[in-house]
């Protein structure tokens, strides 16, 4: 097993466990000592940024993003093709993007001296889950981008293709060679 193809899927679950962890001692405090853990509720909000980033890197890696189908399902292999290599690649320039603006966040937290509200400790240190995150997102989509480049159109569906035109030609003609057929005799 490779720990670089299971990265994101590690990250997420130590996030998840962390995360549970401390919603259930913020609960336990509050229910038995009548007092608020408020450090486990921004850390926790921290976390599950980075959690969402890891899951958005992991529905990349997997091909599992929601998409409307309507469009690339009706269209053909080549068509297809295309739209997907465009929405990839608009993926890829959209987390990219957002590795840029989150690096520009965090230096910018780092220079103002902004701290947390609850814990007192320095914002940029949270805020550097965003890029973090967001460079896995763009890793992910840049390889399903080059995947999809470089993968054949599948013979199967341009072979379908190919038929279904013959086949509607060929329906056509023969509605016009029966019709011409019926009004000769």
């Amino acid at each position: 097993m490779k720990l670089l193809d299971y990265i994101e899927e590690i990250i997420c679950v130590i996030c998840t466990i962390v995360m549970t962890g401390l919603v259930f001692a913020g609960v336990v405090s509050r229910f038995l000592l009548h007092a608020s853990l408020s450090f486990s509720e921004e850390i926790t909000t921290y976390l599950f940024v980075l959690l969402s980033l890891m899951g958005t890197a992991i529905a990349a890696k997997r091909r599992a993003h929601l998409g409307l189908t309507i469009v690339t399902d009706s269209v053909p292999p080549k068509a297809r093709k295309a739209l997907l290599v465009i929405g990839f690649a608009i993926a890829t320039v959209f987390s990219a993007a957002l590795v840029y603006y989150g690096v520009l966040m965090v230096m910018n937290q780092y220079r103002l001296g902004m701290v947390t509200s609850a814990m007192q400790f320095p914002e940029w240190i949270y805020a550097t889950f965003v890029p973090f995150g967001a460079v896995f997102v763009t890793i992910r989509f840049a390889q399903a981008l080059v995947e999809e480049i470089k993968k054949p159109l599948d013979a199967s569906a341009l072979e379908a293709e190919k038929k279904a035109v013959q086949d509607e030609f060929l329906g056509a003609a023969d509605k016009n060679f029966k019709k011409k057929e019926g009004s000769d005799t």
